[in-house]
């Protein structure tokens, strides 16, 4: 008899991150490190793993012993061509500031948060909500479909690209290329394809950069605009490179982040039964988000460097090591979220998750992202309140390093929604 994923993690003895268990139900595992190793060293991480909900809390709050410099590329086995092939146009996200410590991150997220206001962000949701009806206009009539694709990739991705200033018609192509930069630096790939990933990423960052060169001769109202106009080349400003590594970055927000949040949490709200209590009492679904982010956050964990050596619960951890701070861990700690592994609509902390960081880095889009993760939960109960899963067909993730998504969710529903 072959074991279920949480009997594989149960018996795990380190990460295995091309496992099916490592992204779609690590807890068991999870629970063991926190109990028992709250400072793990995983072999295959190559790194210190930091499992209980006060420890990572405070490491995201010390950005001066756990430094962010350089995290994005710690979680990949880039070749020795790759790496030469990236070095040569400095494409290592060295300037995004999820990458960097102060004083540069001042100066990118200051940046950055010119076009998050919260006027700005309250401005999307009509035509978000509309996103979302266009999602489900366009298959109702089919009566099944792919949960990922048809309504958790559709409205997010289109607008971020709106957001941004992709073109429509650049659309697909730009989500061909977030799609190669996540395999590239969140997953880990077959070494022989790295090259074709590296050679797409450096495709992406030309035409960023080419998109920043058309906002600075001739500016719109989108975000590629409003970095184009900090571009000075002052010790206080922004140069290209600067706006370009932003710019990709966070288009990794609407192909991936919010379509992985939106994915996981109706597949919880489809697998234990309460969809359509949210589809009775919409009240239900601002509490339905944060819960979905404190059970499957969108990210597993993100890496630290230690700056110096760090005792904790009898481990140091050496200068110069990676750290791995388990935000999936975090929010599964039986002494802050009870009875951690019940999807709870009811749970009154659910809140205090961190799955969009803490501290300095705490994720600038957060509030973009809740405000999507409601509307589509609001839309999509209302006008498929009879949706279900598939009977008989597996649910698989993707494997990523660091990420957590659905692949794919077959679903169904009533001829009238």
């Amino acid at each position: 008899m072959s074991l279920t994923a949480a009997e594989i993690a149960e018996r795990a003895q380190d990460y295995d991150v091309t496992s099916d268990w490592h992204v779609a139900h690590p807890y068991p595992f999870l629970r063991k490190l926190r109990r028992a190793h709250p400072v793990f060293h995983s072999a295959n991480l190559e790194s210190f793993v930091l499992t209980r909900y006060a420890d990572v809390r405070a490491a995201l709050s010390d950005h001066e012993r756990f430094s962010s410099l350089g995290i994005l590329t710690a979680s990949t086995r880039l070749t020795d061509e790759v790496r030469a092939m990236l070095g040569a146009h400095d494409a290592f996200l060295g300037r995004f500031a999820a990458n960097v410590d102060p004083p540069t991150h001042i100066r990118l997220r200051r940046a950055m948060s010119r076009a998050f206001t919260p006027r700005a962000v309250a401005a999307m949701e009509e035509r978000y909500r509309a996103l979302v009806h266009e999602s489900v206009d366009r298959v109702v009539a089919d009566g099944h479909g792919d949960f990922v694709a048809d309504f958790a990739t559709y409205a997010p991705a289109r607008l971020m690209a709106r957001f941004t200033g992709i073109p429509e018609a650049d659309g697909a192509r730009v989500k061909r290329w977030v799609e190669d930069w996540f395999q590239l630096f969140l997953a880990r790939v077959d070494p022989a394809i790295q090259p074709r990933l590296a050679a797409s990423f450096l495709k992406y960052l030309d035409y960023v950069d080419e998109l920043i060169s058309a906002r600075m001769a001739e500016p719109a109202d989108d975000f590629a605009s409003v970095m184009a106009a900090q571009v000075d080349g002052t010790p206080d400003g922004l140069d290209r490179l600067d706006v370009v590594e932003q710019i990709s970055a966070l288009l990794l927000g609407g192909n991936d982040t919010v379509p992985n949040g939106v994915g996981s949490t109706a597949y919880r709200l489809l697998a234990g039964g309460h969809w359509r209590a949210l589809a009775e009492e919409p009240e239900l679904v601002s509490r339905a988000v944060e819960e979905g982010l404190r059970y499957d956050g969108a990210a597993t964990g993100i890496f630290r460097l230690a700056t110096t050596d760090v005792e904790l619960h009898g481990v140091t951890i050496p200068a110069g090591s990676f750290v791995f701070v388990s935000q999936d861990s975090a929010g599964h700690d039986e002494t802050v979220f009870a009875d951690p592994e019940v999807f709870d609509l009811h749970r009154l902390n659910a809140a205090a998750h961190m799955a969009f960081g803490y501290g300095i880095h705490h994720c600038v889009g957060a509030a973009l992202t809740r405000l999507e993760m409601r509307v589509a939960l609001e839309v999509l109960t209302a006008r498929l309140p009879s949706l279900r899963l598939v009977p008989g067909t597996p649910v698989v993730h993707r494997r990523s390093v660091t990420g957590r998504g659905l692949a794919a969710l077959a679903v169904e529903w009533d001829e009238r929604g």
